[in-house]
């Protein structure tokens, strides 16, 4: 496996070599002037192409196999083909291409069961969430967790849900008390930048865009009005969980981009040292710091026994031995962590 890692970019390469030359033949004058009088054989070794050779190119650039993944790159294989192939030369093998919709289509369907699985399961997790005293951004993950089986589309449906949540049903509740990560730095300012852009780039664009493709002007306006959603929403979450600290747990986010829980029991090493904490992190380091104008550093790096898993959007989760943290309260953190570690070594 280590060894399919470091190729992974080989793989991507193949992958994009293998792509090209195919497009390149069948729309190109180049790859018409190559192709023979009679094309079945050509198309077959296209097709075979398009539905083994690029998912296998891709499932050993990401390092991950399995028959779902397997199947469902296979379909999109299929898919491609009517895009790539010109339906004279793919007249006599259409029955594949049809095959990849139908797989496409029976996979749409079972989404749409998981869809109505989750809104079954909605009443219980809220229910969960407004029992629990953890913030909602935890609180609502556990629950989603405990109640409903796990899925990537479920994730993926969760994290909009946070997103609307924060994005409009958010605007009545009230801080709650904890250290904060974002009033002194920029992180609002950053924001409220990036939406600023986003509504220029939407006026600018959408109306030349909607000249040339109505299809891609509509898509590119639904994913900008998407995006300032998601921003805005980025900034309640960030303001209406600050750090929250238990007996014997650290729950931290920065607003719906990442989150974590960190047992003070599995804390090895509280790093202060100046030199470390300006430096550059690692890459085994997740920060949490608010993006400033200026150079932000963390104010304590916790060296973990065992990595820390972190969450990120759409569900992804990865691991971490260390973990940054940049507070508004440096010092009440700092004692506070002190306290705690005193409590578990003593």
């Amino acid at each position: 496996m280590m060894v399919l890692r470091k190729k992974q970019h080989i793989w991507l390469a193949f992958l994009f070599i293998v792509l090209v030359s195919n497009y390149t033949l069948y729309n190109t004058g180049l790859g018409s002037s190559i192709l023979p009088i009679e094309t079945n054989g050509v198309v077959l070794g296209s097709l075979i192409d398009l539905v083994v050779i690029i998912p296998v190119l891709w499932m050993l650039y990401k390092g991950k196999f399995s028959l779902k993944r397997a199947i469902l790159l296979a379909a999109v294989g299929c898919i491609a083909a009517r895009f790539i192939i010109p339906l004279e030369h793919l007249q006599p093998f259409v029955a594949v291409t049809w095959a990849g919709f139908a797989i496409e289509g029976i996979m749409i369907v079972l989404e749409i069961l998981l869809i109505a699985t989750l809104v079954g399961y909605l009443p219980r997790v809220l229910a969960e969430v407004r029992a629990s005293s953890l913030p909602n951004l935890f609180s609502f993950s556990k629950a989603v967790e405990k109640q409903i089986p796990q899925h990537p589309v479920i994730q993926m449906i969760c994290s909009d849900l946070l997103v609307l949540y924060y994005g409009f049903a958010s605007w009545k509740r009230q801080e709650r008390l904890g250290f904060t990560l974002h009033k002194n730095s920029s992180y609002i300012a950053f924001q409220l930048m990036i939406i600023h852009g986003i509504v220029i780039e939407t006026i600018g664009i959408h109306w030349w865009l909607h000249e040339k493709s109505m299809i891609l002007s509509i898509v590119l306006l639904i994913f900008n009005v998407y995006s300032v959603i998601f921003f805005i929403a980025d900034m309640q979450a960030i303001r209406l969980n600050p750090v929250y600290v238990t007996d014997e747990t650290i729950y931290i986010s920065l607003g719906l981009m990442k989150r974590t829980e960190i047992d003070f029991n599995k804390i090895e090493e509280i790093i202060e040292d100046k030199v470390l904490l300006e430096g550059k992190l690692s890459k085994d380091t997740i920060d949490f710091v608010a993006r400033d104008f200026g150079e932000a550093y963390p104010h304590v790096i916790l060296k973990m026994k065992e990595p820390v898993e972190v969450t990120f959007m759409l569900g992804i989760k990865k691991s971490y031995h260390q973990v940054a943290i940049k507070v508004d309260q440096s010092q009440e953190f700092k004692q506070l962590l002190q306290l705690r570690m005193s409590k578990h070594f003593a």
